[in-house]
């Protein structure tokens, strides 16, 4: 069968999974009202076209943070790729790498990133982080990504604990008890075959942490998770250098804004002081050029990358990443839009359905 656009690829992957591991992937908080308020938002949104213009020649090409990419369109953090494919985020790597778009690896990655980045050693590389409530702990990792040309680190402020994921009990999937933290070891013994001892986010890391994990690196930091103005005015003043606005897939605290709806607010916050990327919903090339239009520098994928994972390994995630990249430039086209730098406001208008 072919497997033409993103859903696609989703109904193909929920019928290679277990239910298991599709609810773990799928499960959403709660009774899932953002989860799918999500994906409603983006159908709230019109597109203003302008025509005779010349799109004879359409550059999806951008930059995050100082760094080219072929496409707005990355890879957000999810964990354990190996459940979808046994190579796991080796594989999502070397597809990001190939479609020349940045990669942000999870904490809970299944294998170390020492394993990933050799895997795509050229690859754009950002690292999500967890704060650990020990703080060796936290030091050790940010030099270990330093050392392997990690450009950016993502710190994670959605969870400190877990949100309520349903599906994941009615499953008997208990996360905590599963989580294996390879990257919150040494390589040497993550290659040693010793149990992973539990470790869970800090529950207590604070905006006052901050200075501290910025004395650690030389990395731009970019909080994950952010969806107020008052927060967003709060990363600015502790000199934070980006934000991807994010409600964690609908996982974490349920009832909170979609992301395309946070964005606005989130943009006009920041007032151009600081790169604002978003995540969650996006399932089409018209999808990204709204999130564009609304001030995005790029768009972070998550569950499209694992339903690609799932299908066919390395290549479903570059063929999932390569029909997004091709329909926001079919969508640019027909908007009237040569390049990136031409997508505005003016654009998009708000349906009253």
């Amino acid at each position: 069968m072919s497997l033409l656009c993103l859903a696609d690829f989703k109904a193909q992957a929920q019928k290679q999974l277990s239910k298991t591991s599709w609810d773990f992937i799928e499960g959403e908080a709660d009774d899932g009202i953002t989860y799918s308020d999500n994906l409603a938002a983006f159908r709230r949104i019109r597109l203003r076209p302008r025509y005779l213009r010349d799109v004879s020649k359409i550059d999806t090409r951008t930059t995050i943070q100082g760094q080219e990419i072929n496409a707005p369109i990355c890879i957000s953090p999810t964990a354990f790729h190996s459940i979808a494919w046994a190579d796991g985020e080796k594989s999502t790597a070397k597809a990001a790498q190939k479609a020349n778009i940045c990669y942000v690896i999870s904490s809970y990655a299944s294998y170390t990133v020492e394993d990933i980045v050799a895997a795509a050693p050229g690859g754009l590389h950002w690292f999500q982080l967890y704060v650990q409530p020990d703080w060796d702990i936290n030091k050790q990792m940010v030099q270990r990504i330093e050392a392997l040309g990690f450009k950016a680190l993502v710190v994670t402020v959605d969870a400190p604990v877990l949100g309520n994921r349903r599906g994941n009990k009615r499953s008997l999937l208990d996360l905590e008890a599963n989580i294996k933290l390879k990257d919150l070891r040494s390589p040497g013994e993550s290659k040693s075959g010793l149990p992973t001892p539990l470790s869970m986010p800090s529950s207590s890391s604070c905006w006052n942490d901050l200075p501290l994990l910025q004395s650690m690196t030389r990395l731009p930091i970019i909080l994950k998770g952010i969806l107020t103005k008052e927060d967003a005015e709060l990363a600015v003043k502790h000199n934070i250098r980006g934000i991807i606005v994010s409600n964690h897939g609908g996982r974490q605290l349920d009832e909170v804004p979609a992301s395309i709806d946070a964005l606005r607010e989130v943009v006009a916050a920041v007032n151009g002081k600081i790169e604002v990327y978003m995540d969650g919903g996006v399932r089409t090339g018209n999808d990204v050029l709204k999130a564009l239009a609304l001030g995005a520098r790029c768009i972070f994928l998550g569950r499209p990358i694992i339903w690609g994972l799932a299908c066919k390994g390395e290549d479903g995630v570059k063929e999932v990443l390569d029909i997004l990249k091709e329909e926001l430039h079919t969508c640019m086209a027909l908007s009237g839009c040569r390049s990136v730098a031409e997508i505005s406001p003016d654009l998009i208008q708000f349906s009253r359905l």
